[in-house]
């Protein structure tokens, strides 16, 4: 069953708390990195139900399916389709509760598009450089405007804060993932200023 927020006040895809989500996605990018898979279902639990308010059966059916996207993606030799196939049944879980989506398929493309990108920046055999960055940026504000029906301009600068977080987690992972590193602190800051930046950008 749907339910419609009454008028006037944000539906609840557009209302969430951005320090108790980026502290989920910290967590479950910590654990994808140490490849600690009940972390990160626990995690994504989380996150899915902080981030998109559904009720628990498909909370968990919805984190189950971002868990399983993830480990098609992991290994070196993945599996996008699987990855895709697996985003587009939890897009369909949101489309089900709120009506979006508009398009579960585009959203499960984009998706797994930035997951591309990052894939190509993270591993590029040249130092990061302000093209990469720009892709990866654009890449989540073409998800972004999608998911929310916002402009560019208007969600990018949640794009350019995840991305700045993104950049620290993979210096993270470089040196070794030390449970101990200053990195982390510094990457989870960027997560709470990117959905700070969300928020304030599709809250109405």
């Amino acid at each position: 069953m749907r339910i419609d927020a009454p008028a006037g006040t944000p539906g609840r895809l557009r209302s969430f708390d951005p320090a108790r989500v980026a502290d989920l996605e910290f967590r479950a990018w910590v654990g994808y990195y140490l490849r600690d898979w009940p972390g990160v279902l626990r995690a994504s639990v989380g996150l899915v139900h902080a981030g998109f308010g559904m009720d628990w059966l498909r909370t968990l059916h919805g984190a189950w399916l971002v868990l399983r996207a993830n480990q098609l993606w992991a290994p070196a030799d993945n599996d996008p389709d699987g990855a895709r196939r697996c985003m587009r049944r939890f897009y369909g879980l949101l489309k089900i509760s709120y009506g979006e989506p508009r398009d579960v398929a585009e959203a499960a493309r984009l998706e797994v598009d930035w997951w591309r990108v990052h894939r190509q920046r993270q591993h590029a055999p040249q130092p990061i450089d302000g093209d990469t960055a720009d892709e990866l940026v654009a890449a989540l504000t073409r998800l972004y405007a999608f998911l929310y029906d916002e402009p560019d301009d208007v969600v990018r600068p949640a794009a350019v804060y995840r991305t700045e977080a993104m950049d620290l987690s993979d210096l993270w992972v470089a040196e070794g993932c030390r449970p101990d590193s200053p990195l982390l602190a510094q990457e989870h800051a960027a997560l709470v200023r990117s959905y700070a930046a969300l928020l304030a950008a599709v809250h109405h």
